[in-house]
């Protein structure tokens, strides 16, 4: 199959290694100097500097180029999610579009699918997500994803696109659950990794901080308040049990390498946010996403605390600690 992934990130770098050996790879990015770079570095030196592109990885800055290349086959969006409006206006009539970005769309509230909706309705179009660290990837070590579209033959054809021994693929017909899934465990890694940051600010200072019992809780609240919105969105609620909701908020929310997670730790040792990101060099797209994943949660008339107090502790209006406390103080009441 001929593929182009549109995007030289992090992510779309190691999907397009792992793809290369079995499919016609071609990757984009719209930096000449980028790619100029990447050819003679023979890696992504920015993005992923420990895995080398294999001989057979195409490399290109012309877009058109590259939409031609995976027009009749598969065109992989691996933009940030502020990217894609723009990149599936581009995209030919006729093609066969996946994109890896997780969130809801500043300013508009809409998910990937909603978006498509708008800009090219006629597009077979759908989404790979699921709990994957691009440097594990990369690497070939065993992982497991979900190609997602209401369209059953593309949500297929992501399983043959990236199916292989060490990466499994599963195909679903719930895009909704899936992008809910993919844009609301960033929100809930940040609040995981204060918890976990107030525990070893404590620790360093000889006193008791919030244990492992309080990540349990977070992550399995975190888990409803997910449902919750993904219900009230349509989605099936299977899914958000699946690797689009659990598996990925498990990852993101204790995974050493989860950015989202790091913002976390870091608003608990005393950093402002504008250091963090620095600090970071990448994305994290849960502090990006927080406030509208809180705002569409709200038009939806959803209860999300553990969103709210993240947008609060991100806004300044609450400290780590306020904002864990008032999470730990909130009323009892049915768990469900």
């Amino acid at each position: 199959m001929k593929i182009s992934v549109l995007g030289a990130g992090a992510w779309g770098t190691a999907l397009a290694i792992a793809a290369s050996a079995r499919h016609e790879l071609l990757l984009w990015a719209r930096d000449a100097d980028a790619i100029a770079a990447m050819r003679t570095a023979g890696r992504n030196d920015r993005y992923l500097p420990d895995a080398a592109l294999p001989a057979t990885l195409g490399l290109t800055d012309d877009l058109e180029e590259a939409l031609a290349h995976g027009r009749d086959g598969l065109l992989v969006i691996a933009t940030p999610m502020s990217g894609l409006r723009g990149m599936l206006a581009r995209l030919p009539d006729g093609a066969r579009a996946l994109w890896l970005c997780k969130g809801f769309e500043a300013g508009t509230g809409l998910l990937g699918h909603e978006i498509a909706r708008e800009v090219a309705p006629r597009l077979a179009a759908g989404v790979l997500s699921g709990p994957s660290f691009a440097q594990e990837v990369a690497a070939g070590q065993p992982t497991a994803l979900v190609s997602a579209s209401v369209d059953a033959a593309l949500a297929q054809l992501g399983v043959s696109a990236f199916h292989s021994e060490r990466l499994r693929v599963y195909s679903s017909a719930d895009p909704v659950g899936v992008e809910v899934g993919g844009a609301v465990k960033n929100v809930m890694a940040i609040a995981v990794g204060i918890a976990d940051g107030l525990r070893l600010v404590a620790e360093t200072q000889g006193r008791q901080g919030p244990g492992l019992n309080a990540r349990a809780a977070l992550i399995t609240r975190g888990l409803a308040e997910m449902q919750r919105l993904a219900l009230a969105l349509g989605a099936q609620p299977e899914t958000l049990l699946g690797l689009a909701g659990l598996g990925d908020l498990v990852l993101t929310a204790t995974g050493d390498l989860s950015r989202n997670r790091r913002v976390g730790l870091l608003l608990a040792e005393g950093l402002d946010l504008p250091a963090i990101l620095a600090k970071l060099g990448h994305v994290a797209e849960g502090v990006y996403s927080a406030p509208t994943v809180l705002a569409r949660a709200r038009s939806a008339g959803v209860d999300m605390p553990i969103t709210a107090a993240v947008v609060e502790l991100l806004e300044g209006r609450l400290t780590p600690q306020e904002a864990l406390d008032a999470l730990m103080g909130r009323q009892a009441k049915s768990e469900w």
